[in-house]
């Protein structure tokens, strides 16, 4: 007769993994869409970086307009992307500005994420 109680016992147990893995996947996605959105927002910090480095050295020898095509080149459109080309005495400054993605690119919640970069004057021969 006791056989018969643990076999009742322990069937009273089924089904709970089931019910404890549907409670965890809502927060499972909740991670997941948390650590995506922190890889891309170091993702456009990069991107941005890069692209005023690169537009910085275009911009030293070829000017202003040749500087912010070049940050253009190295930026997709859905970035949203902003450039500034100035010289400041014997450098020549480059700001680029994106806005903070969510999930992807081009949707946006319009925080900027800035990159600068610089480059020593150049004059073309």
């Amino acid at each position: 007769m006791r056989s018969w109680g643990r076999v009742r016992e322990s069937g009273r147990d089924r089904g709970q993994v089931a019910v404890e893995f549907v409670g965890m996947v809502p927060l499972i996605l909740l991670l997941v869409a948390a650590v995506w959105e922190c890889v891309l927002i170091g993702y456009a910090f990069s991107l941005a970086g890069n692209a005023a480095d690169e537009a910085a050295r275009v911009g030293a020898v070829h000017g202003r307009d040749a500087c912010v095509a070049a940050a253009g080149k190295y930026i997709g459109g859905a970035w949203n992307m902003k450039a500034d080309c100035e010289e400041a005495g014997d450098i020549y400054k480059t700001t680029v500005r994106l806005k903070l993605p969510v999930f992807f690119p081009g949707l946006d919640i319009g925080v900027p994420i800035t990159g600068e970069g610089g480059s020593a004057l150049e004059k073309e021969d």
